[in-house]
């Protein structure tokens, strides 16, 4: 991995879980989206509403390792106000960032291009991925749109 992905990474990972974005719970929410991982034991719930097609008062909560709740944070800062389907693209985005078999990434995002050096340690991936993972699915099920 090279020391400018390293970094970036190490710095993405330390900011966000020391002051992780929009960290409560929201009960007025009218969604709740849990992603678990029972082999780790990580758990958040995603917490939002969708007004005029978008995703808006977006927050999270739980506990887990710092890779998993650095990439929470940053999946809902990245939330707040976007489309669906912008949304979608944005996992898919995120995607070839975490995807091991993907060498070069769609984004130019630079706290999701941190996560790419998860790609070097396999055992955490699922971390990076974790919420990521249980919003698609719940848009694809919840709302049955699939990109």
């Amino acid at each position: 991995m090279d020391s400018r992905l390293k970094k970036l990474y190490q710095t993405v990972i330390l900011k966000h879980n020391k002051e992780p974005y929009n960290y409560y719970t929201n009960d007025n929410a009218a969604h709740r989206i849990e992603a678990y991982n029972p082999l780790c034991g990580d758990q958040f719930d995603l917490y939002f509403n969708i007004s005029e097609g978008k995703m808006t008062d977006v927050s999270f909560h739980g506990f887990g390792c710092a890779i998993s709740k650095s990439a929470t944070s940053v999946l809902v800062k990245q939330l707040e106000g976007k489309t669906i389907e912008a949304i979608l693209q944005l996992c898919k985005e995120y995607q070839t960032v975490t995807n091991p078999e993907i060498t070069r990434p769609t984004t130019n995002d630079e706290e999701l291009l941190a996560f790419e050096a998860a790609k070097a340690f396999p055992e955490r991936l699922k971390c990076a991925t974790l919420s990521w993972e249980a919003l698609e699915e719940w848009i694809n099920n919840e709302l049955r749109i699939e990109n």
